[in-house]
């Protein structure tokens, strides 16, 4: 991780979100490939194309459970007339070397059977009798319960096409086509084709390892009894649920109580396992702005360019934010409001385009729609100021949820959409066009 350079243009600058996340992402760099085994590697990003090393299927073989013959052999078949063909064995899946069918025979053949020597095309079971003699069949009787179905004769009652219900050599992907390209994010369907290649190990950038910790004495965790003046710690839980469906490994630690020694000894204990640490709350002007007290003045003489910067930014919820490295390994550490609202938007804006590029993709953000205001009466918005307000989006509408409160979380609960209004609007009558950033 390079260090940071130093960012802030003056003590009284009001950062643009813009100029925030620009500062953040120049900063962050992908971390470094390596090989990891196929079920490790998923929801990982490849560093390089996977060439196909052999053909899929890589030999012709059958789509039916049924019986290989020859095109002449059946054709003009029907029930008043049938083929009578005879049963020369069995062909199942993973036949190293089937049995040839000459003219006039059969080969009972099972789904996904290497299509046997001789043999041009397969008519389901359902078209035969199944060597029963007794009119079509629904089935095959199980080879253990019946093993002379694999001789004898067999009656087949229509007609079947050069290669039909065959699955042809190459016909998902051939030998030296490309697989997969540098930059696809490996979930189960890559991982199934994949193995389906013969790769057991790929080259990746690894998940991001985000470590998330909440400060403040008055927090409390779920399940444990509320004492006067406490709450219940939300923001850790929710920031390293965003963290985990950003696509890191999400690490949640404990809320910290408002000291920052101790602050400060357990952010240096969880840089082992962090590539990204993130804090909330802490941040603001008050007395017991711990976070801000701690990591103002973190850094090295001999690491030049630690340290966390803690600054105002022109958007609502959110304004206050502390944005730098710490460690010897100049971790990023992004330092959010504590009032729920603002912790998670703030996530959503900085912290996840973070780890997207932590990751190594390209396209970090989340998308952004155009949408028609649905609201009973026109939004208001600072002049100045970016705002963020929870919203619903379906069918090319938005309607705002709940009011601007930065703790009103049963609404952020209720909201799939962030509606955008610049800085230089003040009201958002109904029926405009609203930029929607979508969180789904």
């Amino acid at each position: 991780m390079s260090s940071a350079e130093p960012r802030t243009p003056g003590p009284d600058h009001l950062w643009s979100v813009d100029e925030h996340l620009e500062d953040v992402l120049s900063t962050v760099r992908p971390l470094e490939p390596i090989e990891l085994q196929l079920l490790d590697a998923q929801g990982c990003v490849l560093v390089e194309d996977v060439m196909v090393p052999l053909s899929l299927p890589p030999f012709d073989n059958s789509s039916m459970d049924g019986y290989a013959v020859r095109v002449a052999d059946v054709s003009g078949a029907s029930e008043e007339f049938p083929a009578d063909l005879e049963v020369v064995g069995d062909v199942a899946a993973g036949a190293a070397d089937p049995v040839r069918v000459g003219p006039g025979q059969a080969a009972r053949i099972m789904t996904g059977a290497p299509l046997p020597p001789g043999a041009e095309t397969v008519v389901p079971v359902e078209w035969t009798d199944g060597g029963l003699g007794a009119g079509p069949v629904s089935g095959m009787r199980a080879r253990s319960l019946a093993p002379e179905g694999a001789t004898g004769h067999v009656r087949v009652y229509r007609p079947a096409e050069a290669r039909a219900h065959v699955r042809a050599k190459g016909g998902d992907v051939r030998a030296g086509d490309r697989a997969l390209s540098a930059g696809t994010v490996l979930g189960p369907p890559q991982i199934a084709l994949l193995a389906a290649i013969g790769r057991g190990t790929v080259r990746v950038r690894p998940r991001p390892r985000v470590v998330v910790l909440s400060t403040g004495s008055e927090l409390v965790q779920p399940d444990e009894q509320l004492g006067g003046g406490q709450i219940y710690d939300s923001n850790s839980f929710a920031l390293t649920a965003a963290a985990r469906d950003a696509g890191a490994i999400g690490y949640r630690v404990g809320a910290v109580a408002d000291d920052a020694d101790t602050l400060r000894s357990t952010i240096e204990d969880q840089l082992v396992r962090a590539d990204l640490m993130v804090t909330t709350g802490g941040v603001s002007v008050g007395a017991y702005d711990v976070v801000k007290e701690a990591l103002s003045h973190v850094g090295d003489e001999d690491e030049p360019g630690a340290g966390v910067e803690f600054r105002k930014l022109a958007m609502q919820p959110g304004k206050p934010q502390g944005f730098g490295t710490v460690g010897p390994d100049h971790i990023p550490l992004l330092a959010l409001p504590g009032n729920p609202v603002s912790s998670y938007v703030s996530f959503e804006l900085f912290v996840r385009p973070a780890i997207r590029t932590l990751m190594g993709l390209q396209d970090v953000h989340r998308p952004t729609v155009r949408a028609r205001l649905n609201a009973d009466k026109a939004l208001s918005s600072p002049r100045g100021r970016r705002q963020f307000l929870r919203g619903s989006h379906r069918d090319g509408e938005v309607t705002p949820v709940g009011g601007s409160g930065s703790h009103l979380i049963a609404a952020l609960a209720q909201a799939d959409a962030l509606i955008v209004v610049p800085e230089d609007v003040e009201s958002v009558e109904p029926g405009a066009e609203v930029e929607v950033i979508l969180l789904g």
